[in-house]
């Protein structure tokens, strides 16, 4: 004779239970329980469940990351087009080293591309522009960059706990950056030193062959066709207009992609495939940023591989403390594919061009070590994220005020200040 299973209900009133059910009171629901009646959202749906579809929630991953990587080019191409490509003309406010950071900060904002800005600078600094103000916009670019892993962080802005580990993975990268620059830009003026290490090695390196980092750029190769597909659309409509959209449309794709990121990887990411990942990159600071190196030199972009951690950071896979070296890792890998270019210069500019190339390594590195390596120095960029995710949970003002104020208000207005006196 078989015994139907009494029907399970929780409760806050114990005292008014339901005939053929089991009451459970506040204080005897457990984990497990809350997990057989999980709340449901527009994405749940399209989750496969059980072990035999477990490739395919490995693969709606990987195509959502290609979104997200996408949209990441899509904006930097809608920031393009909305500016009639004129992010060049910033540079000419570059009168001192403080504006000249700015010009940095500003212009790898608006073209999402560190690359970019430094390519700019090797070509003005053989045109005349002197080192000393060349290496603030280096840095700059440093902080610039950051911008797009904070939008990304955004997609998780529904789930108050999710958004705040997602916002404090992504700014820690920011506190970690301007701290960098509060310490090393005064050392800079004062003594220097990044200009006259760069520029013995790159006389001791120049010409010793390099890479064609286009060849080898398959991320971009891949990225390409959604850029070009979103871009043709836009083409019609007029400057600005056609940019904005671009950007509007980049921003909803980060969206899209991140939320369903983040719920897919809460089901994948248990038992071995959770152990691997952690092996890989959470096993300790010098494993984290090795990973980190590595895996922004493949893709030859931090801002895209910072970017893939803030799901990872958001779902809770990895905690804020195991994220930041891989964002330190970042910044030393982002280095690599102008360090190669530039090693295969010839002629007039090569020397230069490798030594603004080195620049940016020697920034990273001494910033790595310096701040990595002394402990309370290394807690400033995680308390300062903490802090600022916190109260950006609580209130959403908080993120918007940062984002616009570190990487808009800031360096616009020092810049016109320019412009004035």
């Amino acid at each position: 004779m078989s015994h139907q299973q009494p029907e399970r209900i929780v409760t806050s009133d114990p005292e008014t239970p339901v005939a053929g059910t089991t009451v459970l009171t506040a204080g005897e629901i457990s984990a497990d329980t809350v997990a057989e009646s999980p709340l449901r959202g527009p994405f749940d749906s399209l989750i496969a469940e059980g072990r035999a579809r477990s490739v395919v929630n490995w693969l709606s991953v990987v195509v959502s990351v290609y979104v997200l990587i996408s949209a990441v080019g899509v904006i930097g191409a809608g920031f393009k087009a909305a500016t009639g490509g004129q992010a060049e003309a910033l540079f000419g406010f570059a009168s001192n080293p403080i504006v000249a950071l700015m010009v940095g900060v500003l212009a790898t904002a608006a073209t999402q591309s560190s690359s970019t800005t430094t390519s700019i600078t090797v070509g003005l600094a053989a045109g005349g522009l002197p080192l000393e103000i060349a290496i603030p916009i280096i840095m700059g670019a440093n902080i610039g960059t950051t911008l797009t892993n904070t939008l990304v962080s955004v997609g998780m802005i529904r789930n108050k706990d999710d958004f705040r580990r997602a916002f404090a993975a992504a700014t820690v990268h920011d506190f970690f950056n301007l701290l960098a620059v509060l310490i090393l830009l005064p050392l800079e003026i004062a003594t220097g030193f990044l200009e006259r290490v760069s520029g013995w090695l790159a006389g001791a390196l120049t010409g010793v062959g390099g890479v064609d980092t286009d060849s080898v750029d398959v991320v971009g190769a891949a990225t390409a066709p959604l850029e070009s597909l979103v871009g043709s659309l836009t083409e019609p409509l007029a400057a600005p207009w056609g940019g904005l959209v671009m950007i509007a449309v980049g921003v909803a794709l980060i969206l899209l992609s991140i939320t369903f990121i983040g719920k897919v990887l809460k089901v994948l990411m248990v038992g071995q495939a959770k152990r691997v990942l952690h092996g890989a990159i959470g096993r300790g600071p010098i494993s984290g940023i090795a990973s980190g190196a590595v895996v922004t030199a493949i893709v030859q972009s931090s801002s895209t591989a910072t970017s893939l951690m803030i799901p990872l950071a958001g779902s809770g896979t990895f905690t804020l403390r195991q994220i930041y070296p891989f964002t330190l890792g970042s910044n030393i890998g982002t280095t690599a594919t102008a360090l190669l270019a530039a090693l295969g210069l010839s002629g007039v500019d090569a020397a230069l061009g490798l030594q603004v190339a080195l620049v940016h390594l020697l920034f990273n590195l001494t910033a790595t070590a310096v701040i990595f390596g002394i402990p309370f120095l290394r807690a400033i960029p995680i308390k300062g994220a903490t802090w600022l995710a916190g109260r950006s949970a609580e209130n959403k003002s908080f993120a918007a005020v940062w984002v616009l104020g570190v990487f808009v208000v800031v360096p616009g207005l020092l810049i016109a200040a320019t412009t004035i006196f």
